[in-house]
């Protein structure tokens, strides 16, 4: 056994003082749907909904002398640390993104109490962690980091040992989210040349295939903060040294509306609330079905730190995924009963769901924001044809990122 695995081990057996194993659940709906034998490690069901309590605990123990500990988080190692300071009884100061969703600080004054106290600055996480490290060093506290140090990768590698105790073996494939690359790497470095792992980053977020792509860490141009568990601008150096082998072909990426499908199916087929970092790695096995086949595989669910303030929008982003949803600027022309006869083109099961339209005098047409929904994505061929054969002017809009900034 290295002195990785050992160390790891031995953070697994001392996470059992404060919080019980979490629970590795065969899902028979996955595993019918991909003809395979697939498991869910529900790291959504961890006391604080993230397996980020691991790596705070592993590299809050190694600390006894220290009463003062600074991190930065978007949300789930925030809360991670909020709880082991009111455990342990020390102070935690803790530097969160302005986007940060409410739900995910309330959870952290919440399991932080009067231990902690609360930051907001930034609007990505990279400015965030910036001004938590300035702020420690000027302080003199104990920095930990979500993802870029050795005892945080060492605690979240308890999750392996975790995985390969329930399930008796070792996995023939394991499915982990990325972001900053913390417990990724640390499952990976478990499992080693065991198992076969796949990696899974949002497309606004995929630091870890540029980095494979570049030889080394960079900084994306630009990250999208939706997916906020995993939207991680640059990897962690200390992942990457342990990640920089693994192949391309083994790291997937996903987009954000198709992420938001997943949460919906999990919520009403399995009753199961993830986050969309925690969605990941269940969504990406469709990309894999034809090799998994017949084989077990772990997805790790990491976060259930869901605002269902967000529902709404992450139920639109699904629709518009999955085809049901559409958005079209129509020409109307400025007559009567020109209204009438686009409303009777619409089949049994289109239903408007935004209408906004503003008459011009002495125009001929008039503009038309419309969203419609249907019931499948074959009903808009029909629509759009009789829309082309009414003669109908319009353009489809829905996958036009800027616009849809605008107006929907």
């Amino acid at each position: 056994m290295s002195d990785f695995e050992t160390r790891a081990r031995a953070a697994e057996e001392a996470m059992r003082t404060v919080f019980p194993v979490t629970p590795l659940q065969r899902n028979a709906h996955l595993s019918a749907r991909y003809g395979a034998d697939i498991w869910l490690k529900r790291e959504d069901l961890s006391p604080v909904r993230s397996y980020k309590i691991r790596g705070a605990f592993n590299a809050m123990r190694k600390q006894p002398e220290q009463d003062l500990f600074v991190c930065a988080s978007a949300g789930n190692h925030a809360q991670g640390v909020a709880f082991m300071c009111k455990h342990l009884g020390v102070r935690g100061v803790i530097f969160m993104p302005v986007t940060t969703p409410q739900q995910k600080i309330q959870k952290t004054r919440m399991f932080g109490g009067e231990q902690v106290e609360i930051h907001l600055t930034g609007d990505y996480f990279d400015d965030t962690l910036a001004a938590a490290q300035s702020w420690c060093t000027a302080q003199g506290g104990h920095f930990l980091s979500p993802f870029d140090d050795a005892d945080v990768i060492e605690g979240q590698a308890s999750l392996a040992v975790e995985i390969e105790a329930q399930l008796g073996r070792v996995p023939d494939h394991v499915v982990l989210p990325v972001g900053g690359g913390g417990m990724s790497s640390g499952v990976a470095t478990w499992f080693g040349d065991r198992t076969h792992c796949l990696f899974v980053e949002p497309a606004g977020g995929a630091c870890l295939r540029a980095a494979l792509a570049a030889g080394h860490p960079v900084a994306l141009d630009h990250v999208d903060t939706f997916v906020d568990g995993a939207a991680v601008g640059r990897i962690g150096d200390k992942p990457f040294e342990l990640l920089k082998t693994r192949h391309l072909s083994d790291v997937l990426t996903l987009s954000e509306d198709r992420i938001c499908a997943t949460i919906i199916e999990m919520l009403n087929v399995e009753g199961i609330v993830l986050e969309p970092a925690g969605a990941l790695a269940v969504e990406a096995v469709a990309d894999v079905q034809s090799f998994i086949r017949g084989k077990t595989v772990v997805c790790v669910t990491s976060g259930g730190n869901f605002d269902f303030e967000r529902l709404p929008e992450v139920k639109e982003r699904a629709q518009r995924y999955s085809g049901v949803k559409k958005y079209l600027i129509l020409r109307l022309p400025q007559r009567p009963g020109a209204l009438k006869e686009f409303l009777g083109i619409l089949g049994p099961d289109d239903d408007i769901a935004r209408f906004e339209y503003m008459k011009k005098s002495a125009r001929n047409f008039g503009s038309v924001l419309i969203g419609i929904e249907t019931s499948k994505p074959e009903n808009f061929v029909r629509l759009f044809a009789h829309l082309d054969d009414a003669g109908f002017t319009y353009t489809d809009i829905t996958e036009d990122e800027t616009l849809a900034q605008f107006v929907i």
